[in-house]
This record gives structure tokens, C-alpha cells and sequence, in this order.
């Protein structure tokens, strides 16, 4: 039990999914004034999704690639998490309201961690999304894959890419409202 001397601080993680495949977004680079960089964009429709997850107080992630969305990719999503908290810590997951993430039947919830659901229509705030920025603007923009395995191999690049720099983590995830402080 903390003392009134040494207070708890927490700081949650949070989670979110990304698509990554081809009919991707361009990014802005930086180039003079009135010219126009020549970019690459690939109109097919093939796409996987990255489900990953942060703790910006531990510079820490974890993460899988799914073929799909659903209840089904979140559980194994939670089940990966779950291998990454410390034995005694609980862990307080920041997501957002898409139906997969809503506690019921299907959703299997590991014992060492809470979901903990943004408000409606406020992507800002969830840290995720500017990991998502992050990696679309220097490891996921202007390619073309060619095959399934192509665009799995440049998602599992990109997230070793980010976790491999755990103040890179701390920089994009912490925010100052998500200290909780008891």
C-alpha cells in the first residue's frame, strides 16, 4: 500500500490497429517551395492490419499482424499484451470504441489488465494514432508491395523499427492528463 509520502503513479498503456497495404495514404515531405516530389501510390486493395500496443513509461510495445479485424485478432492482441506486463503489475489499456473492443461474451479480457474506453469521436486522444503517423511517415508511405508477405514483412520492419528506440515510444505516447496520481 503506498504511503502519503511516496504516492503511485501510473501512467496508462494504450492500444489501437492500423490498416497497412496497398490504396495506403501519402505522406508530406519536406521539398522547395512550388515543386511537386514525384510519389508512389498503389491502387490495389490487399491490406493487413497491425494491432499494436504502447506503454510510454516503460518505452515498451507489443504487437501482432491480423488479416482482418474482429473480436477474435483483439483477443490474441490482449493475449500478446498480456506476456508483456511485469508479473506484478496490472495494466491499464487506453482504446478506442470500435466494436471488437467492447467487454461482453466474445472478448476475453486477461486477468492483469482493464480496458479503459476513449470518449466517442476523440482520436486525439489516444497515442496510437501518432504511432500510426509515426510509421506511415517513415517506414509505411510511398511503397508498392507485390505480395502478401511483402506488405507483412514492411509492418513487422516498421514496428521493430519503433520499438527498437523506447524514448522514440516515450516521446509520441506520454501526455500530461494521462498521469493518474493516487
Amino acid at each position: 500500500m503506498p504511503s502519503a509520502k511516496s504516492p503511485l503513479t501510473a501512467k496508462p498503456s494504450c492500444k489501437d490497429e492500423a490498416r497497412v497495404g496497398q490504396k495506403g495514404s501519402i505522406e508530406y515531405v519536406w521539398a522547395e517551395t512550388g515543386s511537386r516530389p514525384a510519389m508512389v501510390r498503389d491502387t490495389r486493395h490487399d491490406s493487413l492490419y497491425i494491432f499494436g500496443a504502447i506503454c510510454p513509461a516503460r518505452g515498451v510495445g507489443a504487437a501482432i499482424i491480423m488479416p482482418s479485424v474482429n473480436t477474435e485478432a483483439m483477443n490474441e492482441h490482449l493475449k500478446e499484451i498480456s506476456t508483456q506486463i511485469a508479473a506484478s503489475a496490472h495494466a491499464i489499456l487506453v482504446c478506442d470504441g470500435a466494436g471488437w473492443h467492447q467487454p461482453g461474451e466474445r472478448l476475453i479480457v486477461p486477468d492483469n489488465m482493464t480496458l479503459i474506453p476513449l470518449p466517442p469521436y476523440a482520436p486525439e486522444l489516444n497515442p496510437m494514432e501518432n504511432v500510426w503517423d509515426y510509421l506511415r511517415g517513415n517506414k509505411l508511405s510511398s511503397l508498392v508491395w507485390n505480395s502478401y508477405q511483402d506488405m507483412r514483412n514492411a509492418a513487422k520492419n516498421a514496428w521493430n523499427f519503433l520499438v527498437s528506440d523506447p524514448a522514440k515510444i516515450t516521446s509520441i505516447g506520454t501526455r500530461d492528463w494521462a498521469q493518474v496520481t493516487r
